[in-house]
This record gives structure tokens, C-alpha cells and sequence, in this order.
């Protein structure tokens, strides 16, 4: 398949003319969110997974059909002629996918699932939240801070978003079709795919070097994030973060260009400043003023670990009020934000050990991460399982890797999730833990090839008080609850905690 967005008329389809559609792959994160949207909007939707999982539960409760394998005669009727309109896919599924295979030989529209997304955009007021890191929090974080201005935003993000309110706290799905003119949805930048978009609002958290096996440099990569600001719509803004300097960089081509830009940060300069930042245990506080919110400093509170969410919920709060919240209820409704899926996210206690699982996979990301774990620890240590993501990026930033790595006390790396990718039996765990010469500030930092192996060493590592991480965008997510039984299981403790009681930080 061609890179997404690219060399190809860029204006969505219209949603009426998608018809029947089928979603190759609809157990992933990102695809079920559009398959709940379509579905919500009213097209007649169908899909299918390798295997069976949450997502497909889910999507059939809303009255989509999903099955269990791939097989021709999904999009194909006995006589071999079409039963669907449009089949959506992923970068990840192949060409050899049997039902891809046969919707192109039968001349069925095939659409990428961003173009997809561009449908769904295409009356609406879209947020499009994009940059290396920060993409699924930021999202979720325009969606709080909308809802709780009073408008019902549709937004598609790739995890559950979880918000606490009268009531307590609760998950929403990631994929929500609301009542208001407004959609809010992650860009992602990885293999082109946010080139489709069209947004009023763009949000660019940061432009740091990734994905370079798509782009090949590092001026590439940026250049794409230009023509991603070109795509927004003439009336519209892009909000961009000061303090990183590809962002930065970003800005002032815009703005030179005579559009609308909003920057963001602690920089001076910034036309939204970012001061007085206080990080405690699981808390962020900052004061921010200028630009659409005004002169007056504004208290932000914020329910989640990490200076780096100040900014981006600095980013969300601009976001809202540029689509009409008052800044006053943006910074309100900020504090409602207790987390994603999968971003820091508690899933339990043992032993006096508390595990958490997050999706960082870059080392700035992992960097920012063991920082905000830190005062989460208190006392007790910070424990890593990493496991890595794709060869390739494991190969480029190595070194970056172990350094990051090293601001944990102990760390067990694993095996490199593939992915996308044939394996490379050259890149290994020792890829990383090779540079850091095996030892870490006050630990070590080991290779263990083996993901279940490497779940148990990790657990033996730790103490009661500690905080241990499962960390990468694998299937390493599937270890919290390894750890969790090895934990309660060592000293004959009767079973673990739950996830709400280990989901208390500090």
C-alpha cells in the first residue's frame, strides 16, 4: 500500500457514499474507534481480527459484526461479487491479506483507516492532536476540558479516557460519537497518515525525530509536519509547544506564512506561558496566562504524575478556548483528567509493590515517564520492564534507550516487539543493555529475552514501597498481571490488591 496521504487527492470521501463498510483488522485501538464512529453516524459496519479481544466484544454490544479470522468471503458474496462498499485498513495489514487481496481484485474502494477518520472529520470542527509524543494524552485531555465546557465532543483516541467527576472516576471508550459540531482525534504521524487531515485546531506537541524507517531523515519528518499545518483550514489555528524546538520551528514557518499560531510553554516568548510548575506525587500544578486566556494567571491542577503534562494540558486548555470555551471552565475542567489507557495507567497493588503499565516507547517519552514516577515512589524505587518496539527504532536509538533507562533504579529489558516488522535476529535486548555496560545508577539494568521470564525477574526485583513499570507499545501490557500473581504468590500473600486500590499515588 502507498504511504498514506501521500501523491493522492487528499479531499475526504463523503460518508453518504461510503456505503457497506468492512474494517480489516477492528480489534486494533485505533481501527474500533472508527468503526463505534461509523457505526454511530449511521453506515452499516462489519470487520474482522485475528484474534478475539475486548475491542470485538465491545463493538458488537454496539451492534457491529465482527469475525474472528480473515477470510475473502467477508467482503465477497458466494457468487464472488462485492457485499460491501469499502474496505478500511491499517499500515499494519498487508497486501497478501486475503480479504484486502480480494477487495482489490474486485475493485472496491480501499480506504486507509486515517481516510476513514477524514470522513468523519469532514463536517465537523476537527482538534487534531499530533507530535512524536504526548498525542493519546493530549487528545483525551481536549475531551475533558470540552465536555466539561458544556459541548459533547465525538472523539477518537487510542485508549480509554478516564475522568473523574461527581460520582467518582470512570472510563470512557476512546472511540465516542457526542452530540456537538466538534471531533477531536490523535493525528498520527508515523507513516504519513495525518496528511489526510484537515483540522480547524491543530495541536503539535513536539516534531523530535521517530519513524525514520518512513521517512528516512530527520528534514523529512519535519517537512511532513509542515505540510500537515498547510492542511488546516483557512479559518483555523495551529497550537504548537515553545519549548521543543522542532515545534517551535514549525511555528514560526506558519506564522511566516500568514496563519493563525497559538505557541505554548515555558519558553519565553511563548504566547501562553506556563510558570510556577509544582510536580508532586501524582499532581501537576501551574500558573498559565496570555493569548486567548488572557492576562490574568490562570491555576491549573492537574490530577496526573509529570511536568510534562502541564504542558499538555496548557495545549488542550488553548485548544478548547479557541473553539469557544471560556478559558476560566477550561482550567476547570483540566483538573477533571485523571489519565489514558495505557498512560501510567494502575493496574494493581501486591506485596506492597504498586504496577503500573504505560505505552511509552521513545526514549524522551521514557525519560519523561521515570521522572514522574519518581515522586510517585516516594521513598520506595522505581522498577522497569521495558520491552522495546520494532527493530529499526530500537537500532537508531539505542544509546538514548539505556540513557533514559538509567533514571530507573532497576530495569529488566525484553525481548523487541516486531510489529510491523521481519525479525531482526541482529537487535536484541543487548542492543540497549550492551551501552549502559549492564549497570545503572544504584541497579542494574539486564537483558531476558524471554517476556514471561523477564516479568518474573522484574517482580523479584522488587520490594514492598517500589513502583514497578511495565513499559513499550507491545504486548508487554499483558505482564501487569504476571507480576502482580508472582507478587502475592512469593510470600504466600492470599491475591493482589485492585487496580483502584494499587491506583493510589501518593
Amino acid at each position: 500500500m502507498s504511504p498514506p496521504g501521500a501523491g493522492r487527492d487528499r479531499r475526504p470521501v463523503p460518508l453518504d457514499d461510503l456505503g457497506r463498510v468492512h474494517l480489516v483488522g477492528v480489534g486494533g485501538a485505533g481501527m474500533s474507534v472508527v468503526a463505534r464512529l461509523l457505526a454511530a453516524r449511521g453506515l452499516p459496519v462489519q470487520g474482522s481480527d485475528a484474534v478475539e479481544g475486548p475491542a470485538l466484544a465491545a463493538l458488537r454490544s454496539d451492534g457491529v459484526r465482527v469475525w474472528v479470522g480473515h477470510d475473502a468471503a467477508h467482503v465477497l458474496a458466494a457468487d464472488g461479487s462485492a457485499s460491501v462498499d469499502t474496505v478500511v485498513v491499517s499500515s499494519a495489514v498487508r497486501e497478501s491479506n486475503p480479504e484486502l487481496a480480494a477487495a482489490r481484485t474486485a475493485g472496491l474502494r480501499v480506504l486507509h483507516r486515517s481516510e476513514a477518520l477524514a470522513s468523519l472529520m469532514a463536517d465537523r470542527r476537527a482538534v487534531a492532536v499530533a507530535g512524536a509524543h504526548g498525542k493519546t494524552t493530549t487528545s483525551a485531555m481536549v475531551a475533558v476540558v470540552l465536555r466539561a465546557g458544556g459541548m459533547d465532543p465525538s472523539f477518537a483516541i487510542g485508549g480509554t479516557v478516564r475522568v473523574r467527576a461527581e460520582g467518582g472516576e470512570h472510563a470512557v471508550p476512546g472511540g465516542h460519537a457526542g452530540t456537538s459540531d466538534v471531533l477531536v482525534a490523535e493525528a498520527d504521524e508515523s507513516d504519513g497518515s495525518f496528511l489526510n487531515y484537515a483540522p480547524t485546531v491543530a495541536v503539535v506537541t513536539n516534531v523530535e525525530a521517530d519513524h525514520l524507517d518512513h521517512y528516512g531523515s530527520q528534514a523529512a519528518f519535519e517537512q511532513a509536519f509542515v505540510d500537515f499545518a498547510a492542511q488546516i483550514t483557512s479559518d483555523g489555528w495551529l497550537v504548537a509547544c515553545a519549548d521543543d524546538p522542532g515545534s517551535a520551528r514549525l511555528a514560526a514557518t506558519h506564522r511566516a506564512a500568514g496563519r493563525r499560531v497559538v505557541t505554548y510553554g515555558t519558553s519565553d516568548g511563548a504566547d501562553v506561558a506556563v510558570r510556577d510548575v509544582v510536580v508532586g506525587a501524582g499532581t501537576v500544578r501551574a500558573a498559565v496566562h496570555g493569548g486567548p486566556l488572557g492576562p490574568a494567571p490562570l491555576a491549573l491542577d492537574l490530577q496526573v504524575p509529570g511536568a510534562h503534562n502541564a504542558l499538555n494540558a496548557t495545549a488542550a486548555v488553548v485548544a478548547a478556548t479557541l473553539l469557544g470555551v471560556s478559558a476560566v471552565d477550561a482550567v476547570r475542567g483540566a483538573a477533571g483528567f485523571v489519565g489514558t489507557g495505557r498512560r501510567f495507567e494502575p493496574r494493581g497493588a501486591a506485596d506492597g509493590v504498586r504496577v503500573f503499565d504505560s505505552y511509552d516507547h521513545h526514549p524522551t517519552e521514557i525519560e519523561a515517564l521515570l521522572r514522574a514516577a519518581r515522586p510517585v515512589a516516594g521513598a520506595g524505587r522505581v522498577i522497569v520492564l521495558f520491552q522495546p518496539h520494532l527493530y529499526s527504532r530500537t537500532q537508531a536509538f539505542a544509546d538514548r534507550f539505556a540513557q533514559a533507562l538509567a533514571l530507573a533504579d532497576e530495569v529488566v529489558v525484553t525481548g523487541v516487539y516486531r510489529a510491523r516488522e521481519d525479525h531482526d535476529p541482529a537487535v536484541t535486548a543487548r542492543t540497549i543493555t550492551d551501552l549502559s555496560r549492564g549497570t545503572i545508577s544504584g541497579g542494574s539494568l539486564r537483558p531476558v529475552e524471554d517476556r514471561l521470564a523477564a516479568a518474573r525477574a522484574a517482580a523479584g526485583l522488587a520490594r514492598p514501597g517500589d513502583v514497578l513499570l511495565t513499559v513499550g507499545a507491545g504486548d508487554v501490557t499483558e505482564l501487569g498481571g504476571v507480576i502482580l500473581d508472582h507478587l502475592a504468590r512469593r510470600h504466600g500473600v492470599a491475591g493482589s490488591d485492585t487496580a483502584a486500590d494499587g491506583a493510589t499515588m501518593g
